[in-house]
């Protein structure tokens, strides 16, 4: 198995926004339009941003087949292959997330903000008007960036950062995933700590200084999720 460097990854990732410009720019603008639906319900939030980051591997495997591959593939399938197992690993996610609230919502006594979870509207004019567009979007985002963060834990907690591309691409089972995803990243840690460290700083700098990059950010972490599975998986060793 051959070992990576994230540097690399970073790069070929960003190759794919010059490769592809209007599918990675027009997936990623699609992102954003969606993620204010957090701010009506956390729980619709939740599923669509962590529906959006794994569709969106899908999304990159498309651009690499259609501008790369000799039998380049249809935009409808990356979304019709990907979509499934990205709505069941976001509804994953989404219990996880529900439990955890749950459980310290009770210890508390605010009981009120575990049927919050489901349904809460919070596009008034009081929280949209006399704001900066920064201030307006740093709220709007900040709970996608907290789902970040939390779903790439959730991921290397108990799967691994490739077991859904493993899952995806080569139809493998999640503990066979797990166990093929675990064994890679041991593989390289190095590449691994460096590119979780750095969504995660990137994840918490969008939430207070650049928000507006949240889509973005979104859409670079599932192509170095495509780009570090190929490297690793399919790129002859």
């Amino acid at each position: 198995m051959k070992k990576a460097k994230f540097s690399v990854w970073l790069k070929q990732s960003l190759l794919f926004v010059s490769q592809g410009p209007w599918v990675w720019a027009g997936y990623t603008l699609l992102v954003g339009i969606l993620m204010p639906l957090g701010r009506v319900s956390l729980a619709l939030g939740i599923l669509l941003s962590v529906t959006s980051l794994f569709v969106g591997v899908g999304v990159a495997k498309y651009i690499d087949l259609k501008y790369s591959a000799e039998n380049p593939v249809g935009f409808y399938w990356a979304i019709n292959k990907s979509l499934p197992l990205a709505v069941l690993a976001a509804s994953a996610i989404m219990i996880f997330w529900f439990a955890f609230m749950a459980v310290a919502n009770l210890f508390t006594g605010e009981f009120y903000k575990i049927a919050q979870f489901f349904f809460y509207w919070e596009l008034t004019p009081e929280n949209l008007n006399h704001q900066t567009t920064r201030e307006l979007a740093n709220w709007i985002y900040a709970y996608a960036n907290i789902t970040l963060i939390f779903t790439l834990l959730m991921l290397t907690t108990f799967a691994s950062w490739f077991s859904y591309p493993l899952m995806l691409f080569k139809d493998y089972g999640w503990s066979q995933a797990k166990e093929e995803g675990n064994y890679a990243v041991s593989r390289n840690q190095n590449a691994m700590y460096k590119m979780l460290g750095f969504t995660f700083a990137e994840a918490i700098l969008c939430t207070t200084v650049t928000p507006l990059l949240t889509p973005v950010l979104y859409m670079l972490t599932s192509t170095m999720m495509y780009v570090s599975y190929k490297g690793i998986f399919e790129v002859s060793k």
